[in-house]
């Protein structure tokens, strides 16, 4: 393994903990005998091409410093490949480090766990999404939940909130969201299953358990075991879904009459007018297939 790091740094992470997480999370993987090279990038475009090249030059790691989205931008340049992730988490969300228990808001102690998984060799292979290319979208990776429906146009609005930061402003955009609210007639494919026609309020495919900052939406998927957790919440009224939709944050929705859950490895989603989102960013508009590849990341823990 080279001894140089790169760190992929998003300074604007968590409005700006990204800045100073940056320093000991290095600090702490120089104390340990590593060289320590920082990516930044005048956008994700360029950020994400400078991480590929590090790590087509043979870099030893790559420490994510910042949210789920630059989590997200990493991923797309190591999944298949034999660099392992490290996650420094400061960011709002930081649902893949919940998901995958690294330490949270706390940059040294994240930094000195990555280097010790380093010095250690102590990697994790987890699982990945991965949904598939079409004219109007690339292939993409993503680690914790995809999303659609009333969650996916949540995000929607939430991304367009500057005010409050964190999980509020998504509390906000669900009451907002509330008052145009209506099931969506989706087509779900299972593993190249028959094809299944319901009404939903929303279809979330998890390889983590979290999305929007904690809530547990997927809250039994496990990111090992080759599977999706695809958790339908069916057609409620306005009532229901206010009496489910605070469940999330402990996951106790999953026990809700109107709530399903499958497991599956692949999955077509097919609605009229919804955006799906992974990780948090943007896919595009329905349909999309995502596949569930076993080991396709390896995670420093």
């Amino acid at each position: 393994m080279s001894a140089e790091i790169t760190l992929l740094v998003n300074p604007t992470a968590g409005r700006g903990r990204g800045a100073h997480a940056a320093q000991p999370a290095a600090s702490a993987l120089r104390a340990a005998g590593f060289s320590v090279r920082t990516v930044l990038g005048a956008d994700a475009e360029d950020a994400l091409a400078r991480l590929r090249t590090a790590v087509r030059e043979g870099t030893g790691a790559v420490i994510a410093v910042g949210g789920d989205g630059v989590v997200s931008l990493a991923l797309q340049a190591l999944a298949g490949t034999l660099v392992p992730l490290g996650v420094v988490a400061v960011g709002t969300g930081n649902d893949f480090a919940r998901a995958m228990g690294l330490p949270v808001r706390e940059p040294a102690q994240a930094g000195r766990l990555a280097a010790e998984a380093l010095k250690e060799g102590r990697i994790r292979e987890i699982d990945l999404g991965r949904v598939a290319g079409t004219p109007d979208q690339r292939e993409t990776w993503y680690g914790t939940v995809l999303c659609s429906g009333f969650d996916s146009r949540v995000n929607d609005r939430g991304n367009r909130m500057r005010l409050p930061a964190g999980r509020f402003k998504y509390d906000l955009a669900i009451l907002a969201e509330l008052a145009a609210f209506r099931p969506f007639p989706y087509r779900i494919t299972l593993d190249d299953g028959p094809v299944i026609e319901t009404e939903a309020t929303l279809v979330a495919v998890g390889n983590g358990t979290s999305y929007g900052g904690g809530m547990r939406i997927c809250a039994d998927a496990v990111p090992d075991d080759g599977l999706f957790d695809v958790v339908v919440v069916g057609d409620c009224s306005r009532a229901t879904l206010l009496t489910v939709f605070p469940q999330v944050y402990k996951g106790t929705h999953l026990g809700h009459p109107k709530v399903t859950v499958h497991r599956a490895a692949k999955i077509t989603l097919e609605a009229a007018g919804i955006t799906a989102y992974a990780d948090g960013e943007p896919l595009g508009a329905l349909p999309v297939t995502a596949d569930c590849v076993p080991g396709a990341l390896r995670l420093l823990s």
